[in-house]
């Protein structure tokens, strides 16, 4: 399996109101932490995400959380 690109070594802290959204999961994406298409060709797909309630989240911009699609802090272990 390839490795995802990295478009940030933070958190994407966002206020979500209730619904379904799609995670990106390759790092190619231009609507970064969303999906956009861009992982067309790749080993990659998008993750359904679905929120229930409005609440804070703190979504992995690296692509190497353990918990996707929420930051575990792995972040801080990339080079």
């Amino acid at each position: 399996m390839s490795q995802p690109e990295i478009p940030s070594k933070t958190p994407a802290v966002l206020e979500l109101e209730p619904g379904t959204y799609w995670w990106c999961a390759c790092g190619r994406s231009k609507t970064q932490p969303w999906c956009d298409g861009s992982h067309a060709g790749t080993t990659f797909e998008p993750m359904e995400y679905t929120v229930s309630e409005k609440k804070r989240v703190a979504l992995c911009n690296c692509k190497h959380t353990g918990t996707a699609p929420l930051c575990d802090g792995n972040h801080r272990n990339l080079p």
